[in-house]
C-alpha cells in the first residue's frame, strides 16, 4: 500500500551563509529561526519540515542546531567527500562540531567532482566549483531559501551572495551547466528568499547599507525585490496547493491505492536507482488522486448538463401549456441545485486538483523513466527539469516543487546501468499494436475520443433535424391535430434541439475535438520514436530519442493543462 510519509513530501528549507558570523548577533539569530519554522510549521502543518545544509562553520551550524532543537530533520549536502570537505573548517573543534551534527542527519548526500578527475585533491578553483555546485543544488532543491547574509553581492564563486544571486536569477557566474538555459529568461517560481540580516567578523563586515542586523523578511527576483514581513501572496498560494496535495495523499491513501499502480513492475534484475522509487510513490500518488477528481469533475459536469436538460423542459411545459404554479418551484429547485454541484465541486477545487494531478503524474511518468534510462545528465547537480510549466502562472509551481522532491534523491556522478534501456523502451513506449505502454494508451484513447465526437455529432444533427421535421409535420398536419398531439410536438420541437446543445456544450467542456488531436499527435510521437528505437541500438542515440520523447510528453501534459484550465465547470453559462 502506497502511504505518504515524512520522508515523500515535505517542506523543504535550503540554508545558504556566511561561516565568520558575529557571536554578539547569534542570539537575535536563533531567535529569528526559531520564529521562521514555528511559523511555516503552524502554516503549513501537513508539510513537514526538512532542512537542507551542508552544516558548515557560522550559519549552517547555527540554523543545523535550531532545527534539531525543534525536531526537525536535517539532510547533509556536502559539496565534496568528507575528508576532503574537512580541510575547509578552521580548527579541531569546528570539524568535531560538524561531525556531531552530521551524525545527527536523517540522511547524507555527496556531491560529485565537477570536473570528473577522480582525484582526492582539490585546487583552490576546483573547491570553488565544488561550493557553486552545492549553492545551485541547495537552491534548485529548495522550496524556500534561507539566507544568513550581509545583503552584499559578493563576489567569490559558490559564496553566500552568489548563491542568493543564482536562486533569484539562475546565473551562477563562472559555473554553467548550460550556457543557455531555457529557463534563463522566465518567471522563476523557485525564487522564494527568507533573507536574516547578519553582519560579518572582518574589516568592513557591516551589512549592506540599509539593512539592520538582526532583521529578517521575505523577496524574490519579482517586484523589484521589494521586502515584505510575510510570505508574498502568490508564494504561499503555491505552497498551499503543496501542501492540499500531501493531504489529500494522507486522507486519500484508500482510493490512491486502489485507482493506481507502480510504474515499476517486471523490473529485470539490475540495481535500481535511488530515488526511483520515491519518484515511483509519488507518481502514484498524483495518479489516484486524478483518477479520483476526473470522477468527481465528470459527475458533477454530467449533472449540471442533465439538469440543465430538466430546466428547459419544466420551462417548455410551463410557458407553453399554463403549467400549474409549482414547476416555478421545480425549475427553481433544478437551478440551484446545478449552483450546489457547482459550489461544492469549485470549493473543493476537484477541477484544479483534477487538472494539477494529472499534470503531476504526467511529469513524474517522464521524470521517473528519464533516471533510468540515464538521460539526465549523471554529473549535473541541479534540477534537471526546469522547463516543465515554466511559461504557466506561478500557482503552478509545486507541481515543479514535488518534482523537485524527488530529484534530489537522485545519486549524482554515477550513471544508471545501461541495461535499464530496453525496459524503458518497452514499459514507456511499448509496441505497435501492443496493450501497454504510452503508445498503446494514446493510440486507445484517439479511438474512444474519435468515437465519441461521432456520438456526439451524429445526436446534435439527429436531434436538430428532428425538431425541425416535427415543425414541418406540425404546420402541415395543424388542422387535423387534437390539442393532446399538438402539445407533444411542441415539447419535443423544443426539447430535441435544446438535446442537442446541451450535449454540444457538454463536448465542448470536455475538449474532445482538441484531445483527439493530441492523442493522435502523441501516438505518432512514440510510434517514431519505437520506430528510431528498433532501428538503432546505440545506447547515446537511444538516451537522445529518450530525451525528446520526454520533452514532447512534458510540453503535451502542459498544452492539455492550459486548454482544459480554460474550460472549467461553469454553471451560470449553461
Amino acid at each position: 500500500m502506497v502511504s505518504a510519509t515524512d520522508r515523500d513530501m515535505n517542506l523543504l528549507v535550503g540554508v545558504t551563509a556566511h561561516r565568520d558570523l558575529v557571536p554578539d548577533e547569534i542570539p537575535a539569530i536563533e531567535q529569528r529561526l526559531r520564529a521562521l519554522f514555528s511559523s511555516l510549521r503552524d502554516e503549513f502543518p501537513d508539510l513537514p519540515l526538512q532542512l537542507i545544509s551542508p552544516l558548515a562553520e557560522g550559519g549552517d551550524s547555527v540554523a543545523a542546531e535550531v532545527a534539531l532543537s525543534m525536531d526537525i530533520p536535517l539532510i547533509a549536502v556536502l559539496p565534496m567527500e568528507q575528508a576532503a570537505y574537512e580541510q575547509d573548517f578552521s580548527g579541531t573543534a569546528a570539524r568535531e562540531n560538524f561531525r556531531r551534527l552530521l551524525a545527527k542527519a536523517r540522511e547524507t548526500i555527496v556531491l560529485p567532482r565537477v570536473d570528473e578527475s577522480g582525484r582526492n585533491e582539490f585546487s583552490a578553483d576546483e573547491r570553488a566549483l565544488q561550493y557553486a555546485q552545492l549553492g545551485v543544488f541547495t537552491s534548485d532543491h529548495s522550496h524556500v531559501l534561507l539566507a544568513l547574509w550581509d545583503g552584499k553581492p559578493g563576489a567569490r564563486m559558490g559564496g553566500t551572495g552568489q548563491v542568493v544571486h543564482y536562486h533569484l536569477t539562475g546565473v551562477m557566474h563562472g559555473f554553467e551547466g548550460d550556457p543557455t538555459p531555457a529557463s534563463l529568461l522566465a518567471d522563476n517560481e523557485n525564487d522564494l528568499v527568507h533573507h536574516i540580516v547578519c553582519s560579518r567578523q572582518r574589516p568592513g563586515g557591516a551589512p549592506q547599507a540599509g539593512l539592520a542586523a538582526g532583521e529578517s523578511g521575505w523577496f524574490t527576483s519579482r517586484r523589484d525585490g521589494e521586502r515584505s514581513t510575510d510570505i508574498p501572496p502568490d508564494y504561499r498560494e503555491l505552497l498551499q496547493r503543496l501542501q492540499r496535495f500531501a493531504r489529500d495523499w494522507k486522507e486519500k491513501q484508500e482510493i490512491v491505492r486502489m485507482r493506481s499502480s507502480s510504474l515499476l513492475v517486471d523490473l529485470p534484475d539490475l540495481e535500481l536507482p535511488t530515488g526511483v522509487r520515491l519518484t515511483d510513490r509519488l507518481f502514484q500518488a498524483a495518479d489516484g488522486l486524478a483518477v479520483h477528481f476526473q470522477r468527481r469533475v465528470l459527475v458533477g459536469l454530467r449533472s449540471i448538463h442533465l439538469l440543465a436538460v430538466l430546466m428547459g423542459v419544466v420551462f417548455l411545459l410551463y410557458t407553453e401549456f399554463d403549467g400549474p404554479g409549482y414547476m416555478v418551484l421545480a425549475f427553481l429547485g433544478l437551478f440551484f441545485a446545478g449552483v450546489a454541484i457547482h459550489l461544492i465541486g469549485g470549493g473543493r477545487e476537484w477541477h484544479r486538483k483534477y487538472l494539477d494531478y494529472r499534470t503531476l503524474a504526467e511529469g513524474l511518468r517522464v521524470q521517473l523513466y528519464w533516471n533510468l534510462s540515464g538521460v539526465v545528465e549523471k554529473e549535473w547537480a541541479g534540477f534537471a527539469y526546469d522547463t516543465f510549466l515554466l511559461k504557466q502562472d506561478v500557482d503552478l509551481g509545486w507541481i515543479r516543487h514535488v518534482m523537485r522532491q524527488a530529484s534530489m534523491r537522485r545519486r549524482r556522478g554515477v550513471a544508471p546501468d545501461r541495461r535499464w534501456l530496453p525496459w524503458v523502451v518497452d514499459h514507456w513506449i511499448g509496441e505497435p499494436g501492443g496493450d501497454h505502454g504510452q503508445l498503446a494508451y494514446y493510440t486507445r484513447k484517439e479511438r474512444l475520443n474519435a468515437s465519441r465526437f461521432r456520438r456526439t455529432q451524429m445526436l446534435g444533427n439527429l436531434c436538430l433535424w428532428a425538431g425541425i421535421t416535427i415543425a414541418v409535420v406540425l404546420f402541415l398536419t395543424g388542422p387535423v391535430t387534437t390539442d393532446q398531439q399538438r402539445n407533444v410536438l411542441l415539447v419535443l420541437m423544443g426539447t430535441l434541439p435544446l438535446i442537442a446543445g446541451i450535449w454540444d456544450a457538454y463536448s465542448h467542456k470536455k475538449a474532445e475535438k482538441e484531445l483527439i488531436k493530441q492523442y493522435g499527435f502523441m501516438g505518432r510521437v512514440f510510434t517514431k520514436a519505437r520506430s528510431l528505437l528498433d532501428e538503432e541500438h546505440d545506447p547515446v542515440f537511444q538516451q537522445r530519442v529518450l530525451k525528446t520523447l520526454g520533452q514532447a510528453a512534458l510540453e503535451e501534459g502542459a498544452e492539455w493543462l492550459l486548454m482544459h484550465r480554460e474550460r472549467p465547470p461553469e454553471h451560470g453559462r449553461l
